[in-house]
């Protein structure tokens, strides 16, 4: 497929802020699916249920997407 190109007909780079929100995306998305599978492991095996469960994954993903995130932003940032 080829790149979509502007109305001088050359394609656009993103500029150094959108590579820096996109890194973010993604280490956020990396952040909250490996928080959401060794939070649900440490949660089940402390023995946790229903609202607590639910809880404890949702605090441990959330953490682990803004942690990664930023890492991954500030990873991103150096390399512009």
């Amino acid at each position: 497929m080829p790149a979509v190109q502007n109305m001088y007909g050359r394609a656009q780079q993103p500029s150094c802020w959108d590579r820096v929100k996109y890194g973010f995306m993604m280490g956020a998305c990396v952040g909250l699916a490996s928080g959401g599978l060794f939070g649900g492991f440490r949660a089940l095996s402390m023995g946790l249920r229903g609202r607590e469960l639910i809880s404890s994954v949702t605090k441990v993903m959330v953490q682990g997407g803004g942690t990664f995130g930023t890492f991954m932003a500030i990873g991103t940032a150096i390399r512009c």
